[in-house]
């Protein structure tokens, strides 16, 4: 099949172990980005197989409609990124492989990352001994305090570990669902929504962006939060109502450790997210570890060569295929 990878900004995916399961296609990778359907379309013209590096490219009726030989869009996880209904209209097969059994240990590992940095002023004490002022302020000790997880899945119970074996006392809340599988678990979960936020020294929030989950973090949630208190988002900015976190950062109380936001790539060098000393962003790296992308980019190369072999699978849309 001809095969088109889009977003492979480092080049990375050629010098990796599952590259070898694309050795009987004809393979074109794309180490830029481009956002303009129109421009985009013109560059796979001849595509059969698209592979998407998770949200990187948004792929719609417009993108879709220009692309007669388009097949199958290869991916792995949540595809928001992709109108589904358009794909069976224009008869493209959307496969991805939902790694229920796996979590990923680069978003975790990410997020913890994060929390020490960010506990231990690392940016702005490295940036201080670069520029010649050897110590620049005074950090906080993780051991003891409590890190609250919101979402019971798989990346927050690696956080969970971590944190765990670093002496922080863990926190859980969440779905009904989530919760009485916390709780059957043997885990500590808090006794309401509200003492959760007051409680958590840190808040780190791993659910997955859906419809219903749009919003899900309020301003209300983050004003119950402690003075210096530090909240954490390695999973999507959707999740989070539009601006909340944004003028709670202004306010001058609220810490923020964040890897995603609304608009990626975040270019504004003016934003809050960006420019406020209480925040550190980094861009949306979570995943981006070659071991990751290894073990994803497996995954996904596995489903083109089934629909190759004529046995498709993870469709999403099967309607598109029959």
């Amino acid at each position: 099949m001809k095969v088109h990878i889009l977003d492979d900004w480092f080049d990375t995916l050629r010098s990796l172990r599952c590259f070898a399961k694309m050795a009987n296609h004809d393979v074109t990778v794309w180490t830029d980005h481009e956002p303009d359907p129109v421009k985009l379309a013109a560059r796979l013209q001849h595509a059969e197989a698209l592979v998407l590096f998770r949200e990187r490219t948004k792929v719609g009726a417009e993108l879709l409609g220009r692309l007669a030989n388009l097949k199958l869009i290869s991916q792995r996880s949540v595809y928001p990124h992709v109108d589904v209904p358009a794909c069976t209209d224009h008869g493209v097969l959307l496969c991805s492989n939902m790694h229920s059994d796996t979590p990923s240990y680069a978003a975790a590992e990410h997020t913890l990352a994060l929390i020490l940095a960010s506990y231990r002023q690392i940016p702005q004490q490295a940036t201080s001994i670069k520029a010649g002022r050897w110590q620049s302020g005074v950090g906080r000790t993780l051991r003891g305090n409590t890190l609250g997880l919101y979402g019971y899945g798989r990346i927050a119970r690696a956080v969970a570990g971590y944190a765990k074996a670093m002496g922080l006392k863990v926190l859980w809340w969440g779905s009904a669902a989530g919760r009485a599988r916390a709780a059957s678990a043997g885990e500590t979960v808090a006794v309401s929504r509200e003492a959760f936020f007051r409680q958590s020294d840190i808040v780190s929030l791993h659910v997955r962006l859906k419809p219903e989950t749009r919003g899900l973090i309020t301003a209300e949630d983050l004003g119950q939060m402690q003075p210096r208190a530090l909240f954490v988002n390695t999973s999507r900015s959707g999740l989070v109502a539009p601006g909340v976190l944004e003028a709670e950062i202004a306010k001058g109380q609220l810490h923020a450790a964040v890897d995603v936001f609304d608009h990626e790539p975040l270019l504004d060098r003016e934003d809050i997210l960006l420019t406020h000393p209480n925040v550190l962003a980094t861009p949306h790296i979570g995943f981006v570890t070659e071991d990751e992308f290894d073990m994803q980019f497996a995954d996904i190369f596995d489903q083109i060569n089934a629909y190759a072999a004529g046995a498709p699978t993870h469709m999403i849309n099967p309607d598109a295929y029959n």
